[in-house]
């Protein structure tokens, strides 16, 4: 295995915060490989607990690379942990405002140094009564149509099982089995150099998260709906493309 990416100290503190919260399942990797050991990636996962941050973290860092997560700015003023975040390179995400594509910046930056960034195109927790993936906003498409990089699909199934961030329900025993699979890098070759219309981000979006739904799919042992969930109020158009 490589030389392990630096991250300094808040990286440090945040993975010691981070290692205990995903002792709370007994960790399952499939296709940890399809990682890059260097240089960017853009990997999309679905997101179905409060503890897929820690869970997800936890799995980069042990594949030896620094995560830079893309989270709500309002993550970024909670005391300390707000500080940890942006110290260990997290990405706030604005919707609703001017400064909505800011975040997009920022991430379009960190793939450029080269960087793993890790976004949840549903941006929010699957709102789907049996957890799967939702109809996501299109930002993880604009990035990954803007930055030639692999764009890794993975999903993580379990931490749910912890903790049901809707029901806030808390189970830590008996220990549940938390699962995270990754495949190969998608396909964009098709997409890339076309006009970056809405309609396409659209097209992409559904592309990437029917590689993560499928994932899912495999990991749960069962067959996944034809469609992708729609929540009702999702926002505005500035919503929709931060992601």
């Amino acid at each position: 295995m490589g030389e392990r990416e630096r991250g300094g100290f808040w990286v440090g503190a945040a993975a010691s915060v981070f290692y205990p919260l995903s002792w709370l399942g007994r960790r399952t990797y499939l296709g940890a490989d399809k990682l890059p050991a260097t240089g960017a990636a853009l990997l999309v996962m679905n997101h179905v607990s409060h503890l897929d941050p820690p869970n997800d973290a936890v799995f980069v860092h042990r594949n030896r690379r620094v995560p830079r997560f893309m989270a709500k700015d309002s993550l970024f003023h909670v005391p300390l942990f707000g500080r940890m975040l942006a110290g260990s390179g997290g990405i706030p995400v604005y919707r609703g405002s001017a400064e909505a594509r800011d975040s997009l910046r920022a991430a379009h930056q960190a793939l450029r140094e080269g960087k793993v960034v890790v976004i949840y195109p549903e941006g929010t927790i699957t709102k789907d009564p049996t957890g799967w993936p939702m109809k996501a906003r299109t930002g993880a498409a604009r990035l990954a149509l803007e930055n030639d990089v692999p764009v890794i699909p993975a999903a993580r199934w379990g931490t749910n099982h912890i903790w049901d961030g809707y029901t806030k329900k808390f189970h830590p025993f008996p220990r549940k089995e938390v699962t995270t699979a990754l495949g190969d890098p998608i396909d964009l070759s098709a997409y890339r150099g076309l006009p970056v219309t809405s309609a396409l981000l659209r097209e992409v979006t559904d592309v990437m998260m029917r590689e993560v739904r499928a994932l899912l799919a495999g990991v749960r042992g069962e067959e996944p709906p034809a469609e992708f969930f729609r929540a009702s109020a999702r926002g505005a158009s500035s919503d929709e493309s931060a992601g």
